[in-house]
């Protein structure tokens, strides 16, 4: 198992110092950092300005959001990228949800499964440095009975291929990415309930004459180092009431359901009801410790490399941290921390 880093949205705080969390992230010997989009800044122009300044690390994007580019663009981005940071990008894809790729980007949130199969077959296309010819439900290129005609990518990745991964909740979801993609970027990764998982990936693994030898397993856990795990989870909760509670709408949250079918019905239902409501705070409160427990590291040392252990027999074969608390200085050493816990684990790679 190896160690990531997600740097989360750019803006969102003093991003001097994610900047240096990533050099520290690079020097300790991390394989990859991830950055993230939603509404605010787009992932590739910081992930380029971090790849300049970290000269070893893998850049990834965690996500492009499906909606907010056309494939082509995807492709000409990940090549760029690629060839700006000497073959270190993974193109991590994503649909987004319902409110962002209807309410900022205006693409209607229909047929997630078959727009990201679409998508996917295009991506590959135009890297492959082929002509771009697709007759598709959703993509249709050229368009017909117009001026426009197959083009071909004039970039040359550095790789003959670049690994792309996607952002799957649902069922359905987690075996499109077994079948189609290198990896999968998980939330809320619990060992408990990973076999499950698992499995669905595994389908579609199988549905192209695959195992799950070589593909890569990538959650984001949350980390936060103290003497009291209780105490730690803490910070966690407005995270996790903001996903469970918040993300999405009532009938339409996958993170809702995702933490339904992990057994946390009657808490999910509290958590949105409050977060709904706008009483924040009573969300927050409402996030069970188990919960918070089963998805992040907390606690000490000895503590999080039990976890490290449980979590690398649990499937996972790159560990994205997302460290949650502290000052700079204080979430470098949490970095370090990491990086001790793993190797007593003894489940480092």
């Amino acid at each position: 198992m190896k160690l990531g880093l997600n740097l989360g949205y750019w803006g969102a705080g003093n991003d001097a110092d994610n900047l240096a969390l990533a050099k520290e992230a690079d020097a300790l010997g991390y394989a990859v950092a991830w950055v993230a989009e939603a509404y605010g800044s787009d992932a590739p122009t910081v992930l380029a300005w971090v790849a300049a300044q970290c000269p070893r690390i893998d850049i990834g994007s965690a996500i492009f959001q499906i909606p907010g580019r056309s494939p082509a663009m995807a492709a000409m981005t990940a090549a760029t990228l690629d060839t700006l940071s000497g073959g270190r990008f993974r193109l991590g894809l994503g649909v987004s949800g319902p409110q962002v790729s209807e309410g900022w980007h205006g693409v209607r949130f229909d047929k997630p499964l078959a727009r990201t199969r679409e998508y996917s077959d295009i991506v590959k296309m135009a890297l492959r440095r082929e002509k771009v010819r697709y007759d598709g439900q959703h993509y249709v290129l050229p368009l017909p009975d117009g001026p426009g005609k197959a083009l071909q990518l004039t970039v040359h990745p550095v790789r003959e291929h670049i690994p792309m991964y996607l952002a799957a909740v649902g069922p359905k979801n987690l075996e499109l990415a077994g079948e189609l993609f290198d990896g999968w970027l998980a939330i809320f990764y619990s060992p408990d309930f990973a076999k499950e998982q698992l499995a669905s990936i595994e389908a579609g693994r199988v549905k192209v004459g695959r195992t799950l030898e070589g593909f890569d397993v990538v959650p984001t856990v949350p980390i936060v180092v103290g003497d009291d795990a209780r105490a730690c989870a803490d910070p966690i909760r407005w995270y996790a009431a903001l996903y469970i509670g918040g993300m999405g709408s009532r009938e339409k949250n996958f993170y809702n359901q995702l933490a339904c079918r992990m057994g946390f019905e009657d808490a999910a239902k509290e958590i949105q009801d409050k977060y709904l409501a706008r009483d924040y705070e009573g969300a927050a409160a409402a996030v069970p410790y188990e919960f918070l427990d089963a998805t992040s590291l907390l606690g000490p040392k000895e503590r999080i490399a039990e976890k490290m252990a449980v979590l690398a027999g649990a499937g996972v074969t790159t560990l994205t941290l997302s460290p949650f608390t502290g000052t700079l200085d204080e979430r470098k050493a949490t970095l370090r921390t990491a990086v001790d816990a793993l190797e007593l684990a003894g489940v480092g790679s």
